[in-house]
């Protein structure tokens, strides 16, 4: 019995050995998918942040002050009502903390978290995260969270001026939960699989199975949807789950992707995917552009010219004409429009039956990328262009 188990083991490392080499230029199954169930899970708690150096809440913030006096009163330092008041939380910040309980954490083992104010603290430089049990969606605790902030910056000011770096509200504490909790998973008896494409698509999704099925037995892979491919496992790898998903991920297959322009206007970017074709078509571009340039010019009397006739009107008398002693100033207003209209020739771009083609003919109407843009679209429009235009 256990030569075969030795033996079934040696073909599996075979078999990845063979998947490695004979699609060295292809994507990996487990670069384009999930396992159906394996994830991370999102974790959330409401604690504080002490030792603050002035820079923690302002002392009218409610929530805060409370949160510290329930603290206290839990260490077994009862508060009156009046000490509650006068209560100061300068060097407190109340905070959310955030974390992602990665699949099959054991409990002890330690996870980041995220330290993010919710209150008015100005810098959550120098604090400590007291001690916070984080809660998944169900609402049970299953990590515990405490340590020192680490914000990566400062924020420091005065009266009128404040200067900081990076974001001194949000920090981060590494290795800052223990994980208390495990996620049930009862992963070696399952006896089938689900492999989740990131990127739904019929032509991949059909390459993952066929992929499967051709270059493994005791498994039998098939198509549910364009995103979902259910793995059947019989009894060749019972109780070896684990080493058969290790052999899946490591499947190469060609990834297919749908034939897309997309624009960025704000910035002139154009990416265009693999698959973008464009059929012959004649393309004429160009600009016309019209300049408006107006000048003041000024007639200026001469030192010696006669005085004006008594009774003229006062200075700046309107009309451009200024009376002043000696003679008069006339300032006029002169406009020169200019129109010029690019003489650009009309271009044949030929049909393109790869990228690079697609690329050498944009380029040979010789256009900025802001042009190029427009005229993309107006091909669009025109049918010749054989991919999606999205636009953001």
């Amino acid at each position: 019995m256990k030569k075969v188990e030795k033996l079934k083991y040696i073909a599996m490392f075979l078999i990845v050995g063979f998947i490695v080499v004979s699609h060295a230029y292809a994507a990996r199954i487990k670069d384009v998918s999930s396992i159906g169930g394996v994830r991370d899970n999102q974790l959330v708690g409401y604690g504080l942040v002490v030792g603050l150096a002035g820079t923690g809440d302002d002392i009218e913030n409610g929530f805060t002050k409370e949160t510290l006096a329930n603290m206290l009163s839990r260490q077994g330092l009862g508060m009156k009502e009046a000490a509650r008041k006068d209560l100061s939380s300068d060097n407190v910040a109340s905070v959310m903390i955030n974390a992602e309980l990665p699949p099959f954490a054991k409990v002890g083992s330690r996870i980041d978290v995220m330290v993010s104010s919710i209150g008015d603290a100005n810098s959550l430089r120098g604090g400590t995260l007291l001690m916070t049990p984080l809660k998944g969606a169900d609402g049970r605790v299953y990590a515990v969270a405490q340590g020192s902030v680490s914000i990566g910056g400062f924020a420091a000011g005065g009266g009128d001026a404040k200067v900081s770096k990076n974001h001194p509200t949000v920090g981060r504490i590494t290795n800052g939960a223990f994980v208390e909790r495990e996620l049930e998973y009862n992963f070696e008896n399952r006896k089938s699989l689900s492999i989740n494409l990131y990127r739904p698509d019929f032509t991949t999704a059909t390459g993952v199975a066929t992929a499967i099925n051709g270059v493994m037995t005791g498994v039998e892979a098939k198509l549910v949807d364009s995103s979902t491919i259910t793995v059947n496992i019989n009894e060749f790898f019972k109780g070896s789950i684990v080493k058969l998903v290790s052999i899946i991920e490591n499947i190469n297959v060609a990834v297919d992707s749908p034939a897309v322009v997309v624009i960025d206007e704000k910035t002139g970017t154009i990416v265009m995917g693999e698959n973008v074709r464009i059929s012959t078509v004649a393309v004429a571009h160009g600009n016309l552009f019209i300049q408006i340039k107006e000048e003041k010019r000024v007639s200026q009397p001469s030192s010696f010219a006669p005085a004006p006739p008594a009774g003229s009107a006062p200075l700046n008398a309107g009309g451009g004409t200024v009376i002043a002693p000696g003679g008069q100033t006339v300032v006029t207003t002169e406009s020169a429009i200019n129109v010029k209209e690019e003489k650009n020739r009309l271009v044949v771009v030929p049909k393109g039956v790869t990228i690079q083609d697609v690329v050498r003919a944009l380029n040979a109407i010789g256009v900025t990328p802001g042009d190029l843009i427009t005229i993309l679209q107006t091909i669009k429009s025109a049918g010749a262009l054989q991919a999606d235009l999205k636009v953001i």
